[in-house]
Protein backbone atom coordinates (compact mmCIF):
# COMPACT_ATOMS: atom_id res chain seq x y z
CA UNK A 1 0.00 0.00 0.00
CA UNK A 2 1.02 3.40 -0.87
CA UNK A 3 1.18 6.85 1.71
CA UNK A 4 1.98 8.81 -1.15
CA UNK A 5 -1.22 10.16 -1.25
CA UNK A 6 -1.76 13.40 0.90
CA UNK A 7 -4.16 12.47 3.11
CA UNK A 8 -1.75 10.24 5.07
CA UNK A 9 0.36 12.77 5.33
CA UNK A 10 1.03 15.56 7.98
CA UNK A 11 0.63 18.72 5.94
CA UNK A 12 4.56 19.61 7.02
CA UNK A 13 6.00 16.31 6.27
CA UNK A 14 6.75 17.12 2.52
CA UNK A 15 7.61 21.13 3.28
CA UNK A 16 10.34 20.22 6.28
CA UNK A 17 11.59 16.74 4.38
CA UNK A 18 12.06 19.24 1.37
CA UNK A 19 13.59 21.85 3.62
CA UNK A 20 16.87 19.15 4.57
CA UNK A 21 17.17 19.04 1.10
CA UNK A 22 16.89 22.96 0.05
CA UNK A 23 20.46 24.66 0.30
CA UNK A 24 22.76 22.21 -1.71
CA UNK A 25 26.13 23.37 -2.50
CA UNK A 26 27.07 24.21 -6.18
CA UNK A 27 28.95 21.58 -8.16
CA UNK A 28 32.18 22.63 -9.35
CA UNK A 29 35.03 21.59 -11.69
CA UNK A 30 37.58 23.92 -11.78
CA UNK A 31 38.74 26.13 -13.21
CA UNK A 32 35.42 28.48 -11.63
CA UNK A 33 35.69 31.80 -11.19
CA UNK A 34 32.33 32.57 -8.69
CA UNK A 35 30.90 36.13 -7.38
CA UNK A 36 29.04 36.09 -3.94
CA UNK A 37 26.94 38.60 -2.96
CA UNK A 38 25.06 39.32 0.64
CA UNK A 39 22.45 41.81 0.16
CA UNK A 40 20.54 42.92 3.35
CA UNK A 41 17.20 42.86 3.23
CA UNK A 42 15.93 43.00 7.03
CA UNK A 43 14.35 46.52 8.59
CA UNK A 44 13.20 47.09 12.05
CA UNK A 45 9.47 48.02 10.47
CA UNK A 46 9.58 45.48 7.63
CA UNK A 47 7.43 42.47 8.70
CA UNK A 48 9.31 38.67 7.79
CA UNK A 49 6.52 38.43 4.87
CA UNK A 50 7.29 42.15 3.25
CA UNK A 51 11.23 41.53 3.71
CA UNK A 52 10.79 37.93 1.87
CA UNK A 53 8.36 39.47 -1.04
CA UNK A 54 11.67 42.27 -1.34
CA UNK A 55 14.03 39.65 -1.83
CA UNK A 56 12.22 38.07 -4.58
CA UNK A 57 11.93 41.20 -6.49
CA UNK A 58 15.30 41.53 -7.01
CA UNK A 59 15.64 37.96 -8.43
CA UNK A 60 12.71 38.25 -10.33
CA UNK A 61 13.64 41.46 -11.99
CA UNK A 62 17.16 39.59 -12.63
CA UNK A 63 14.86 36.53 -14.13
CA UNK A 64 13.04 38.82 -16.51
CA UNK A 65 16.15 40.38 -17.51
CA UNK A 66 17.53 37.13 -19.28
CA UNK A 67 13.84 35.69 -19.72
CA UNK A 68 13.79 33.52 -17.33
CA UNK A 69 10.82 32.49 -15.20
CA UNK A 70 11.10 33.59 -11.47
CA UNK A 71 10.64 30.91 -8.40
CA UNK A 72 7.17 31.48 -6.56
CA UNK A 73 6.94 34.33 -4.97
CA UNK A 74 7.67 32.08 -1.39
CA UNK A 75 10.31 30.28 -2.51
CA UNK A 76 13.56 30.41 -0.40
CA UNK A 77 15.86 28.55 -3.13
CA UNK A 78 16.40 29.33 -6.47
CA UNK A 79 19.16 28.16 -8.86
CA UNK A 80 19.66 28.12 -12.84
CA UNK A 81 22.24 27.59 -15.34
CA UNK A 82 21.82 30.96 -17.83
CA UNK A 83 24.21 29.60 -20.15
CA UNK A 84 26.86 32.23 -19.87
CA UNK A 85 27.10 31.44 -16.01
CA UNK A 86 24.75 30.00 -13.24
CA UNK A 87 23.16 31.26 -10.50
CA UNK A 88 22.51 30.25 -6.59
CA UNK A 89 20.08 32.16 -4.77
CA UNK A 90 19.42 31.62 -1.45
CA UNK A 91 16.93 33.77 1.40
CA UNK A 92 17.82 34.27 5.11
CA UNK A 93 16.00 35.70 7.48
CA UNK A 94 17.93 39.16 7.16
CA UNK A 95 19.69 38.96 3.83
CA UNK A 96 19.96 36.77 0.45
CA UNK A 97 22.82 35.71 -1.11
CA UNK A 98 23.63 35.82 -5.23
CA UNK A 99 26.35 33.25 -5.84
CA UNK A 100 27.05 33.42 -9.43
CA UNK A 101 29.30 30.83 -11.02
CA UNK A 102 31.68 30.30 -14.48
CA UNK A 103 33.50 28.19 -15.48
CA UNK A 104 36.79 29.01 -17.29
CA UNK A 105 38.25 27.39 -20.54
CA UNK A 106 41.62 26.74 -19.36
CA UNK A 107 43.09 27.62 -16.17
CA UNK A 108 44.56 31.65 -15.51
CA UNK A 109 47.20 32.44 -12.71
CA UNK A 110 45.95 33.77 -10.06
CA UNK A 111 46.86 36.86 -10.04
CA UNK A 112 44.91 37.45 -13.65
CA UNK A 113 42.14 35.52 -12.27
CA UNK A 114 40.09 38.39 -11.10
CA UNK A 115 39.84 40.09 -14.42
CA UNK A 116 37.00 38.27 -15.82
CA UNK A 117 34.73 37.80 -13.05
CA UNK A 118 30.53 36.28 -13.77
CA UNK A 119 29.08 39.41 -12.52
CA UNK A 120 29.85 40.97 -15.79
CA UNK A 121 26.95 39.29 -17.46
CA UNK A 122 24.73 40.89 -14.96
CA UNK A 123 23.03 44.49 -16.31
CA UNK A 124 23.84 47.29 -14.63
CA UNK A 125 20.81 48.60 -13.82
CA UNK A 126 20.06 45.41 -11.45
CA UNK A 127 23.98 45.94 -9.87
CA UNK A 128 22.15 49.73 -9.27
CA UNK A 129 18.93 48.59 -7.20
CA UNK A 130 21.08 47.06 -5.04
CA UNK A 131 22.16 50.69 -3.64
CA UNK A 132 22.92 50.23 0.33
CA UNK A 133 21.95 46.98 0.71
CA UNK A 134 25.22 44.57 -0.23
CA UNK A 135 26.37 43.70 3.08
CA UNK A 136 29.19 41.21 2.00
CA UNK A 137 30.90 41.07 -1.74
CA UNK A 138 33.54 38.38 -2.39
CA UNK A 139 34.97 36.87 -5.64
CA UNK A 140 36.13 33.50 -5.46
CA UNK A 141 38.98 31.69 -8.26
CA UNK A 142 38.59 27.98 -8.02
CA UNK A 143 41.44 26.46 -10.26
CA UNK A 144 44.42 23.12 -9.90
CA UNK A 145 47.05 25.90 -10.47
CA UNK A 146 49.61 25.73 -7.38
CA UNK A 147 51.19 29.06 -6.47
CA UNK A 148 54.00 30.25 -4.38
CA UNK A 149 53.75 32.08 -0.96
CA UNK A 150 55.15 35.16 -2.95
CA UNK A 151 52.75 35.21 -5.72
CA UNK A 152 50.28 34.95 -3.37
CA UNK A 153 50.68 37.76 -1.32
CA UNK A 154 51.07 39.54 -4.99
CA UNK A 155 47.79 38.67 -5.88
CA UNK A 156 46.06 40.45 -2.53
CA UNK A 157 48.53 43.52 -2.97
CA UNK A 158 50.89 42.75 -0.21
CA UNK A 159 47.95 42.52 2.56
CA UNK A 160 47.95 40.52 5.61
CA UNK A 161 47.47 37.20 3.95
CA UNK A 162 45.56 34.45 5.60
CA UNK A 163 45.90 30.31 4.69
CA UNK A 164 45.21 26.91 5.19
CA UNK A 165 45.51 23.58 4.31
CA UNK A 166 42.19 22.41 4.28
CA UNK A 167 41.92 18.39 4.75
CA UNK A 168 45.58 18.00 2.09
CA UNK A 169 42.84 18.42 -0.22
CA UNK A 170 42.15 22.21 -1.28
CA UNK A 171 44.56 25.54 -0.12
CA UNK A 172 42.58 28.70 0.87
CA UNK A 173 43.68 32.29 0.80
CA UNK A 174 42.48 35.18 1.55
CA UNK A 175 43.05 38.74 3.42
CA UNK A 176 39.58 39.61 4.58
CA UNK A 177 39.90 42.32 2.77
CA UNK A 178 38.11 44.83 0.44
CA UNK A 179 39.38 45.60 -2.76
CA UNK A 180 40.24 48.51 -5.15
CA UNK A 181 36.63 46.76 -6.85
CA UNK A 182 35.16 46.67 -3.65
CA UNK A 183 34.67 43.34 -3.53
CA UNK A 184 36.84 40.51 -1.54
CA UNK A 185 39.12 37.75 -2.72
CA UNK A 186 39.67 34.38 -2.28
CA UNK A 187 42.06 31.49 -4.12
CA UNK A 188 41.12 28.16 -3.61
CA UNK A 189 43.50 26.03 -5.16
CA UNK A 190 42.40 22.51 -5.99
CA UNK A 191 44.77 19.57 -4.56
CA UNK A 192 42.84 16.58 -5.80
CA UNK A 193 39.45 17.18 -4.30
CA UNK A 194 36.69 14.59 -4.61
CA UNK A 195 33.27 14.79 -5.99
CA UNK A 196 30.79 17.86 -4.67
CA UNK A 197 33.87 18.59 -1.92
CA UNK A 198 34.71 21.76 -4.19
CA UNK A 199 31.32 23.07 -4.29
CA UNK A 200 31.17 22.34 -0.42
CA UNK A 201 34.38 24.11 0.59
CA UNK A 202 33.47 27.35 -1.82
CA UNK A 203 30.04 27.19 0.25
CA UNK A 204 31.58 27.28 3.76
CA UNK A 205 34.50 29.68 3.12
CA UNK A 206 31.25 32.19 1.24
CA UNK A 207 29.44 30.96 4.46
CA UNK A 208 32.64 32.47 7.00
CA UNK A 209 32.52 35.71 4.95
CA UNK A 210 28.83 36.16 5.17
CA UNK A 211 28.29 35.56 9.01
CA UNK A 212 31.24 37.18 9.74
CA UNK A 213 29.89 40.60 8.33
CA UNK A 214 26.61 39.67 9.66
CA UNK A 215 27.89 39.29 13.08
CA UNK A 216 30.02 42.37 13.26
CA UNK A 217 26.35 44.45 12.85
CA UNK A 218 26.08 44.21 16.80
CA UNK A 219 29.37 45.69 17.20
CA UNK A 220 28.43 49.50 16.18
CA UNK A 221 25.52 49.13 19.11
CA UNK A 222 27.59 47.85 21.16
CA UNK A 223 30.04 50.87 20.78
CA UNK A 224 26.49 53.33 20.79
CA UNK A 225 25.27 51.87 23.89
CA UNK A 226 28.01 52.00 25.63
CA UNK A 227 27.59 55.85 26.44
CA UNK A 228 24.30 55.86 26.96
CA UNK A 229 25.19 53.08 29.55
CA UNK A 230 27.92 55.27 31.00
CA UNK A 231 25.30 57.56 31.88
CA UNK A 232 22.45 55.74 32.88
CA UNK A 233 25.09 54.37 35.53
CA UNK A 234 26.22 57.84 36.50
CA UNK A 235 22.63 58.86 36.96
CA UNK A 236 22.22 55.71 39.36
CA UNK A 237 25.19 56.44 41.33
CA UNK A 238 23.21 59.68 42.45
CA UNK A 239 20.48 58.66 42.81
CA UNK A 240 21.98 55.87 44.96
CA UNK A 241 23.66 58.86 46.65
CA UNK A 242 20.58 60.39 47.42
CA UNK A 243 18.88 57.65 49.03
CA UNK A 244 22.20 56.84 51.46
CA UNK A 245 21.63 60.62 51.87
CA UNK A 246 18.13 59.93 52.84
CA UNK A 247 18.30 57.41 55.09
CA UNK A 248 19.97 59.28 57.83
CA UNK A 249 16.78 62.33 57.49
CA UNK A 250 14.68 59.40 57.08
CA UNK A 251 13.65 59.08 60.81
CA UNK A 252 12.70 62.68 61.10
CA UNK A 253 10.44 62.39 58.01
CA UNK A 254 9.09 59.20 59.99
CA UNK A 255 7.98 62.02 62.70
CA UNK A 256 6.47 64.21 60.81
CA UNK A 257 9.36 66.66 59.12
CA UNK A 258 7.64 68.49 56.37
CA UNK A 259 8.86 67.62 52.75
CA UNK A 260 10.53 64.30 52.97
CA UNK A 261 8.30 61.61 52.08
CA UNK A 262 8.45 64.29 48.79
CA UNK A 263 11.49 63.49 48.15
CA UNK A 264 11.25 60.03 48.86
CA UNK A 265 8.56 60.04 45.92
CA UNK A 266 10.59 62.16 43.73
CA UNK A 267 13.59 59.64 43.81
CA UNK A 268 11.53 56.87 43.38
CA UNK A 269 10.07 58.61 39.44
CA UNK A 270 13.65 59.15 38.95
CA UNK A 271 14.32 55.92 39.36
CA UNK A 272 11.47 54.26 37.25
CA UNK A 273 12.37 56.73 33.94
CA UNK A 274 15.76 55.50 34.67
CA UNK A 275 14.58 51.86 34.23
CA UNK A 276 12.79 52.56 31.53
CA UNK A 277 15.59 54.34 29.71
CA UNK A 278 17.48 51.09 30.48
CA UNK A 279 14.49 48.74 29.52
CA UNK A 280 14.10 50.69 25.86
CA UNK A 281 18.04 50.48 24.95
CA UNK A 282 17.66 46.59 26.70
CA UNK A 283 14.84 46.17 23.45
CA UNK A 284 16.81 47.91 20.54
CA UNK A 285 19.78 45.95 21.41
CA UNK A 286 18.23 42.31 22.21
CA UNK A 287 17.56 40.85 18.80
CA UNK A 288 21.10 41.96 17.19
CA UNK A 289 23.34 40.75 20.21
CA UNK A 290 21.43 37.61 19.96
CA UNK A 291 21.94 37.36 16.26
CA UNK A 292 25.09 38.24 16.32
CA UNK A 293 25.90 35.80 18.41
CA UNK A 294 24.30 33.36 16.43
CA UNK A 295 26.31 34.47 13.39
CA UNK A 296 29.45 34.00 15.48
CA UNK A 297 28.27 30.19 16.18
CA UNK A 298 27.78 29.27 12.38
CA UNK A 299 31.23 30.76 11.68
CA UNK A 300 33.12 29.07 14.46
CA UNK A 301 31.09 25.95 13.00
CA UNK A 302 32.13 26.74 9.26
CA UNK A 303 35.43 26.79 10.33
CA UNK A 304 35.63 23.55 12.46
CA UNK A 305 34.63 22.04 9.28
CA UNK A 306 37.45 23.07 7.05
CA UNK A 307 39.49 21.44 9.68
CA UNK A 308 42.32 23.02 8.63
CA UNK A 309 46.49 22.42 8.80
CA UNK A 310 48.82 25.69 9.42
CA UNK A 311 51.05 26.65 6.10
CA UNK A 312 54.04 27.50 7.76
CA UNK A 313 54.56 31.38 7.79
CA UNK A 314 50.74 32.89 7.09
CA UNK A 315 47.86 32.31 10.37
CA UNK A 316 45.00 29.86 9.57
CA UNK A 317 41.52 31.43 9.29
CA UNK A 318 40.36 30.58 13.19
CA UNK A 319 43.66 32.54 14.33
CA UNK A 320 42.45 35.58 11.78
CA UNK A 321 38.87 35.21 13.46
CA UNK A 322 40.28 34.85 16.68
CA UNK A 323 42.11 37.91 16.94
CA UNK A 324 39.52 40.03 14.74
CA UNK A 325 36.19 38.84 15.01
CA UNK A 326 36.35 37.11 18.76
CA UNK A 327 37.17 40.78 20.56
CA UNK A 328 34.30 42.18 18.60
CA UNK A 329 31.65 39.59 19.72
CA UNK A 330 33.26 39.71 23.25
CA UNK A 331 32.53 43.39 22.91
CA UNK A 332 29.28 42.88 21.89
CA UNK A 333 28.64 40.22 24.96
CA UNK A 334 30.22 42.58 27.88
CA UNK A 335 27.56 44.98 26.41
CA UNK A 336 24.43 42.72 27.11
CA UNK A 337 25.88 41.59 30.59
CA UNK A 338 26.45 45.50 31.57
CA UNK A 339 22.69 45.83 30.36
CA UNK A 340 21.30 42.75 32.58
CA UNK A 341 23.40 43.70 35.58
CA UNK A 342 22.39 47.28 34.84
CA UNK A 343 18.48 46.63 34.58
CA UNK A 344 18.92 44.59 38.04
CA UNK A 345 20.65 47.01 40.06
CA UNK A 346 18.19 49.22 39.15
CA UNK A 347 15.07 47.07 39.69
CA UNK A 348 17.04 46.14 42.99
CA UNK A 349 17.16 50.15 44.19
CA UNK A 350 13.43 50.55 42.72
CA UNK A 351 12.40 47.45 45.37
CA UNK A 352 14.44 49.72 47.96
CA UNK A 353 13.04 52.49 47.47
CA UNK A 354 9.74 51.64 47.13
CA UNK A 355 10.00 49.60 51.02
CA UNK A 356 10.87 53.22 51.91
CA UNK A 357 8.34 54.92 50.59
CA UNK A 358 6.20 52.49 51.71
CA UNK A 359 7.22 52.81 55.73
CA UNK A 360 6.88 56.29 55.56
CA UNK A 361 3.87 56.23 54.32
CA UNK A 362 2.64 52.73 57.26
CA UNK A 363 3.85 55.29 59.62
CA UNK A 364 2.03 58.30 58.31
CA UNK A 365 -1.34 56.00 58.17
CA UNK A 366 -0.42 54.76 61.72
CA UNK A 367 -0.42 58.48 63.34
CA UNK A 368 -3.76 58.92 61.71
CA UNK A 369 -5.18 56.09 63.03
CA UNK A 370 -3.43 57.10 66.16
CA UNK A 371 -5.43 60.32 65.76
CA UNK A 372 -8.37 59.15 64.67
CA UNK A 373 -8.59 56.77 67.84
CA UNK A 374 -8.21 60.04 70.14
CA UNK A 375 -10.93 61.81 68.25
CA UNK A 376 -13.17 59.08 68.64
CA UNK A 377 -12.25 58.46 72.64
CA UNK A 378 -12.79 61.98 72.95
CA UNK A 379 -16.58 61.55 70.96
CA UNK A 380 -17.22 58.40 73.38
CA UNK A 381 -16.10 60.55 76.46
CA UNK A 382 -18.57 63.56 74.97
CA UNK A 383 -21.38 61.26 73.97
CA UNK A 384 -21.13 59.48 77.51
CA UNK A 385 -21.79 63.21 78.73
CA UNK A 386 -24.57 63.60 76.82
CA UNK A 387 -26.16 60.81 77.98
CA UNK A 388 -25.84 61.06 81.64
CA UNK A 389 -27.99 64.85 80.73
CA UNK A 390 -30.26 62.87 78.91
CA UNK A 391 -30.83 60.16 82.14
CA UNK A 392 -31.17 63.17 83.92
CA UNK A 393 -33.28 65.17 81.15
CA UNK A 394 -35.63 62.07 80.57
CA UNK A 395 -36.37 61.39 84.22
CA UNK A 396 -36.68 64.80 85.05
CA UNK A 397 -39.77 64.97 82.85
CA UNK A 398 -40.72 61.17 83.76
CA UNK A 399 -41.16 62.59 87.56
CA UNK A 400 -43.12 65.60 86.61
CA UNK A 401 -45.58 63.53 84.70
CA UNK A 402 -45.92 61.17 88.29
CA UNK A 403 -45.92 64.54 89.68
CA UNK A 404 -48.98 65.40 87.80
CA UNK A 405 -50.99 62.09 88.37
CA UNK A 406 -50.31 61.76 91.40
CA UNK A 407 -52.24 65.42 91.82
CA UNK A 408 -54.82 64.74 90.07
CA UNK A 409 -55.38 61.13 92.00
CA UNK A 410 -55.39 63.22 95.08
CA UNK A 411 -58.14 65.91 93.63
CA UNK A 412 -60.32 62.63 92.60
CA UNK A 413 -60.39 61.94 96.01
CA UNK A 414 -57.68 59.10 96.75
CA UNK A 415 -55.95 59.73 99.98
CA UNK A 416 -52.55 60.25 98.68
CA UNK A 417 -49.38 63.30 99.05
CA UNK A 418 -48.17 64.37 95.64
CA UNK A 419 -45.27 65.65 96.83
CA UNK A 420 -44.21 61.71 99.15
CA UNK A 421 -45.17 60.39 95.86
CA UNK A 422 -42.65 62.30 93.42
CA UNK A 423 -39.70 61.99 95.96
CA UNK A 424 -40.38 58.41 96.23
CA UNK A 425 -40.51 57.77 92.26
CA UNK A 426 -37.56 59.68 91.60
CA UNK A 427 -34.52 57.04 92.58
CA UNK A 428 -36.71 54.28 91.11
CA UNK A 429 -37.19 56.59 87.60
CA UNK A 430 -33.20 57.39 87.38
CA UNK A 431 -32.82 53.63 87.79
CA UNK A 432 -35.15 52.44 84.96
CA UNK A 433 -34.16 55.70 82.67
CA UNK A 434 -30.37 54.43 83.21
CA UNK A 435 -31.05 50.54 82.66
CA UNK A 436 -32.97 51.48 79.71
CA UNK A 437 -29.86 53.79 77.91
CA UNK A 438 -28.01 50.74 78.89
CA UNK A 439 -29.86 48.08 77.31
CA UNK A 440 -29.86 50.00 74.12
CA UNK A 441 -26.38 50.48 73.89
CA UNK A 442 -25.60 47.01 74.12
CA UNK A 443 -28.47 45.82 71.25
CA UNK A 444 -27.14 48.74 69.36
CA UNK A 445 -23.32 46.95 69.82
CA UNK A 446 -24.43 43.86 68.85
Amino acid sequence: MSISHATFNHALRIPLAAEVHSRPSLRLNGPETLTHLAVYARHEDDAEAHQLASQNQLLAGLCRHFGVAPPHPEARYFFHDFGSFRLQWESHTEFSTYTFAEQRAHPVAPEHAFEQVPLRHVPDEWLLALEGKVMAATHVTLQQVSASLTEMRQVFAGNLLVGSDSQNFAKVWTDFAIAPDGFGRVVIQDLGMQYQQAGRLVQRVLEIETYRMMALLGLPQAQLAAPVLNGIEAELARLSAGMSDGGDALPGALAGTPGAPDDERELLHKITVLAARMEKLALENSYRFAASKAYYRLVQARIDELRETRIPGVPTIREFMDRRLAPAMNTCESTERRQQALAERIGRSNDLLRTRVGIVQEQQNRRILESLNARAAQQLRLQQAVEGLSVVAISYYSIGLIAYAGKAMKAAGVPLNPDLLTGAAMPLMLAVVWLGLRRMHHHVSR
